[in-house]
């Protein structure tokens, strides 16, 4: 089984879409997505630099706009196999995302079209970027052992975990200040790096802007998944899109659970991964909790071609 990994918040780089918009289609592609939410996503993803596109509303359908390119390239390298070919790799194929990259995995899934897909990480990101505005909140990563000091310690500053990204890795989340204060000062035998994000997501602070698209939910077409979805509440499948949206509504403000995702994949016999772009984070984890998983980093179309001749030559040795 080969899990394509979408990625989250934070994962972003400025001009990291380029690559993707050297052909006219792409490009006019992702220029009518820009009108339909309101967000010039073409500008963002070429020329913005990268504290514009750290701002939630940006970043958010930036990267979810990058997985689409993504992965809609990947399907049209499949295209171009036999059919018998296509079918064996398209069969291996499963789905997970983290956070915000939970939608590029619906639709890839199938849950979403890319149009939906695009309205609903827009009203997400402009959901929560309200309630970041509302206090000077923040993030954290935390590398290293979760020690009774480290417990202690964010009691200490009234942090709350919000991702658990397997690995010994955290992320912390809480007011702007303390986390300053964790950042500079972190418990002995960890390392705390500070993200490029503007809220304190996955926790309360967030709870406003699950309410608001609890309210919007009707408006977003849904169908069930066609392919194996993990979900970051508990690394479980689900197979109805409307359970799936509703965790994806409920996710904004509750932990992402990234380390039993690995666990439920591991378990379920993945032997490959490939983390869309823009990839590196997800890569990182896997290398150290998913030993014996192939790993392959997408980040431009180049790396889709060498990625499906891979899965071609897997498909036909098979």
């Amino acid at each position: 089984m080969i899990v394509i990994a979408c990625p989250g918040q934070g994962s972003q780089t400025p001009g990291f879409l380029e690559p993707w918009l050297a052909g006219s289609d792409a490009k006019r592609w992702l220029r009518e997505m820009s009108e339909r939410i309101e967000i010039d996503l073409v500008k963002h993803g070429t020329v913005s630099d990268a504290e514009t596109i750290r701002a939630t509303n940006i970043a958010q359908p930036l990267i979810v706009a990058a997985g689409i390119l993504s992965l809609n390239s990947i399907n049209a390298e499949l295209a171009k196999l036999d059919t018998a070919t296509a079918a064996v790799v398209q069969q291996r194929l499963c789905f997970a995302g983290h956070s915000v990259g939970e939608i590029t995995a619906a639709y890839g899934a199938g849950v979403f079209n890319a149009l939906a897909a695009l309205e609903f990480v827009a009203a997400r990101s402009r959901a929560m970027q309200r309630c970041a505005g509302a206090s000077a909140t923040s993030m954290a990563a935390v590398l290293g052992a979760a020690t009774p000091e480290l417990q202690q310690r964010l009691e200490e500053l009234q942090l709350t975990v919000a991702n658990y990204n397997g690995a010994g890795q955290l992320v912390v989340a809480g007011a702007l200040a303390n986390v300053a204060k964790l950042v500079s000062d972190p418990p002995a035998k960890t390392r705390v790096i500070q993200l490029r994000v503007a809220g304190a997501f996955h926790t309360d602070a967030m709870a406003q802007a699950r309410d608001e698209l609890t309210q919007a939910k009707q408006e977003f077409l849904i169908e069930d998944p066609k392919v194996p979805l993990y979900t970051n509440r508990d690394g479980s499948v689900v197979d109805s899109g409307s359970a799936y949206l509703e965790l994806l509504i409920s996710q904004i403000a509750t932990p992402v659970r990234w380390d039993l995702c690995m666990e439920s994949l591991l378990q379920d016999g993945v032997s490959q991964l490939v983390e869309l772009a823009p990839s590196g984070a997800l890569s990182g984890l896997a290398k150290r909790a998913m030993k014996g998983v192939a790993i392959s980093k997408i980040s431009t179309p180049e790396d889709v071609k060498i990625l499906v001749t891979k899965l071609t030559a897997n498909a036909q040795n098979d």
